[in-house]
């Protein structure tokens, strides 16, 4: 057998902490040689942190990352390392540096850019257009970035076609709802058509509204998963991978035979490196691990976890505030919260009016001593009162019926004290605000939508009962009443949200429809939905368009959050319904 030792590094960087991330990356180099790794690889643009965004407009920062990756190079003596960066030569590229014996002996170049969704690429990067193929005692090892590996049509095709036993794909691909099954079966397919094993590497960690989930894994060209990373955590991943025994897989298999009989070679576009490396012979064994999956509400709840984690820890902030209701969710923000940061760093808030029913004081007061957290109570009526007594007849004095100005003075009088807490004591307000509720701007501009970093942004509301549930069979934290109870804002007399929206499972379906998958308001109705709460909903989308630009940036879980995903015009006069 004639094994390579391929190891993944599934790390945490930091955007901009050329410093940090060169460290860290010197680490695992060094944990691989511990283990008589051949290869380790890191994941895309591991130097600068993903996505650097317009620090790549700063010379200075390409020159930094630029000397890092020579810093790093060092440390390849008898390992080859494969490393994210930013290349310069008459523009900038996405690529991967490929090191050994303290040298760069190669550079590879994404070819694909995303510029989509999140992804905004084209903006900074030229795409490459140059195959790399690392050669060592004649078996082929391929490189590429992320997207690369996407397309059917890619550079591993040419790869295998070269000759290609081992592909080794490096990634920053964020997490969403239901992605890391996709993205699992995607590899599986790439592997089983090219008859290569594939090696693909995630990044891992919170990175203001995006999270990478890790996942890293090592798939044979059978499609069998050889070893597994941790989701959500850094990991080193180790895996034997039989060369011979592919090599030999593809002497059998007439499609890549084939495909070489038609295949004509640029030699502009195809670079061999041929290395004077020996695979290492190891008697050393490795654990080659596979983590089983988890149910998708496990991952979403810990992808919260992990972005409020990385948002406070490397923004440098160490407490949080929550204004807590008693009602969902600001429980589970809360809960979120502690499970992230530990409960001495978790301030709770009540600030109940003469609206707060007492079995709301009663669950925030649960609640905040289920979690161990240090909680404060502040009776906002007399100051209501004194605005409206203030204020006088021109907006009225007391509520009958519905009167937003006063429901919406009571949220804000609520948010002034959370942000002067927070100036106080440099404590980070987390808004509690669920994608419900800002899909149709049922939230009160410098209210209760006041914060440095909302946590549900991206999360309708039945999702948020969902995840309560879910962590209450871990432990139970979340007082059962306000898993049932019916959902209010109380800012009045019998209020309730179902009453002024829909109920929840239908409004939270008419979301997804129209924000998450863009279909039309006509369409909407042919599934069964009556018109006249499609056109109601979908009005109220559409015009607080401008209420959610001035929101707290959150955590995205699907493929179509508010800010970078979807990116409407304030000004508008378009209306589907």
């Amino acid at each position: 057998m004639k094994k390579v030792r391929l190891a993944l590094a599934q790390i945490n960087p930091t955007v901009g902490d050329l410093e940090g991330n060169t460290k860290k990356i010197i680490e695992y180099i060094e944990k691989a040689k511990k283990y008589e790794c051949d290869i380790v690889a890191f994941p895309e643009l591991a130097i600068t942190g993903y996505p650097p965004e317009d620090l790549l407009f700063k010379e200075k920062f390409i020159e930094k990352n630029l000397e890092k990756l020579k810093e790093i190079a060092k440390y390849s003596d008898n390992i080859i390392a494969i490393v994210g960066f930013v290349d310069k030569e008459e523009d900038i590229y996405n690529g991967a540096g490929i090191l050994y014996n303290g040298k760069i002996v190669a550079k590879y170049h994404k070819h694909y850019l995303p510029n989509y969704g999140v992804f905004d690429e084209v903006r900074y990067f030229q795409k490459g257009n140059k195959i790399i193929l690392l050669n060592i005692e004649n078996y082929k090892i391929g490189i590429s970035i992320c997207e690369d590996i996407w397309y059917p049509e890619n550079p591993l095709n040419v790869q295998a076609i070269e000759g290609a036993e081992l592909i080794i794909n490096i990634n920053a691909s964020p997490f969403s709802i239901n992605k890391i099954r996709f993205r699992e079966e995607l590899l599986k397919v790439r592997a089983r058509d090219n008859l290569v094993a594939i090696g693909y590497v995630n990044i891992v960690g919170g990175q203001d509204e995006l999270v990478f989930d890790g996942n890293s894994l090592i798939v044979d060209p059978d499609g069998n998963i050889l070893a597994k990373g941790l989701d959500f955590e850094e990991d080193l991943i180790i895996a034997d991978i039989d060369l011979n025994k592919i090599f030999r897989k593809q002497l059998k298999d007439n499609r890549l035979r084939i495909l070489r009989q038609n295949y004509k070679r640029d030699l502009e576009k195809v670079e061999e490196i041929k290395l004077d490396y020996k695979f290492k012979e190891s008697n050393k064994n490795v654990e080659q691990k596979i983590v089983l999956d988890k149910k998708e509400i496990e991952y979403i709840y810990k992808a919260l976890v992990l972005g409020v984690r990385d948002y406070i820890r490397k923004n440098r902030f160490e407490k949080v505030v929550i204004g807590l209701s008693g009602g969902i969710d600001s429980s589970l923000t809360a809960t979120i919260a502690v499970d992230a940061l530990g409960k001495d760093n978790v301030k709770g808030i009540l600030l109940p009016s003469q609206y707060t029913s007492k079995e709301s004081i009663e669950d925030a007061v649960e609640l905040a001593k289920n979690l161990g957290i240090e909680f404060f109570e502040f009776n906002i009526k007399d100051i209501y009162y004194k605005y409206t007594d203030i204020l006088g007849d021109l907006i009225g004095r007391e509520i009958e019926g519905k009167n937003t100005t006063l429901e919406n003075l009571q949220a804000r009088i609520r948010g002034n004290i959370l942000m002067a807490l927070s100036n106080k004591f440099g404590w980070i307000v987390l808004a509690t605000g669920n994608k419900s509720e800002m899909s149709v701007g049922y939230a009160t501009l410098y209210g209760d939508m006041v914060g440095g970093f909302a946590v549900l942004k991206d999360v309708l509301k039945t999702k948020v009962y969902q995840l309560a549930e879910y962590r209450n069979s871990i432990s139970k934290v979340i007082p059962d009443r306000v898993l049932v109870k019916p959902p209010s804002a109380e800012l009045r007399p019998n209020q309730k949200d179902e009453d002024e929206l829909l109920p929840y499972h239908i409004l939270d379906e008419i979301i997804k429809l129209y924000v998450e998958e863009d279909v039309p308001a006509e369409d909407i109705v042919k599934l069964g939905f009556p018109e006249k709460d499609v056109k109601k909903i979908i009005s109220l989308i559409d015009a607080n368009e401008y209420k959610r630009r001035q929101a707290p940036i959150g955590i995205k879980i699907t493929e179509r959050a508010f800010g970078k995903d979807r990116r409407m015009p304030i000004t508008n006069r378009f209306r589907d319904s």
